[in-house]
């Protein structure tokens, strides 16, 4: 079964969780000095929130699924319909370590769909001493013969960059050229 996803960036935690609390009627399932998450049952979310990024709002979209074969026919059904996805294997985002991929859909919004594979005691393994993140990586995927290309940022929630022509451009503004 699967479970829809939304992460938010917001601006200041504790008065984000006390609204989101309110407004799902429950506490978090888990609350980090910088993050929290709700598993709602009713409507079936993982809605999350974050602090740090130099925007506030959603930082992206998902669906989780229970399972690496759910995840897989995910990903497929966005490959038989030509969107090129980003894969990440064992990655550390979150304060979980998963398997995802990414994707864009056509008004640019990210969209991660990833299975959970446990908890990890930090937010992103992946991030460099100075807090920066990797920019972009590009991938491509054969279909028919037509490439199609997406690009992502290669840190955690790494759909947080948006991409404007052949350029991934970080939340904080800076830009790598993605190859097609």
């Amino acid at each position: 079964m699967k479970r829809f996803h939304v992460h938010v960036s917001v601006a200041e935690l504790d008065g984000s969780i006390r609204f989101y609390s309110t407004l799902f009627g429950a506490a978090p399932a888990v609350v980090k000095s910088d993050y929290a998450k709700w598993m709602i049952e009713d409507p079936r979310i993982n809605f999350a929130i974050s602090t740090g990024r130099d925007r506030t709002g959603i930082n992206h979209l998902g669906m989780q699924t229970d399972s690496d074969v759910e995840l897989e026919v995910l990903s497929e059904q966005l490959r038989q319909a030509d969107f090129a996805t980003a894969p990440e294997k064992n990655v550390a985002c979150c304060y979980a370590r998963s398997n995802k991929y990414w994707v864009q859909d056509p008004s640019g919004i990210a969209w991660e769909t990833f299975h959970s594979l446990g908890t990890i005691p930090t937010f992103d393994e992946n991030e460099s001493s100075d807090g920066s993140a990797e920019l972009a990586q590009a991938v491509s995927a054969e279909d028919e013969g037509q490439a199609a290309t997406a690009c992502v940022s290669a840190t955690c929630c790494g759909g947080a960059a948006r991409v404007q022509g052949n350029l991934a451009i970080s939340e904080a503004g800076s830009m790598a050229s993605c190859r097609g």
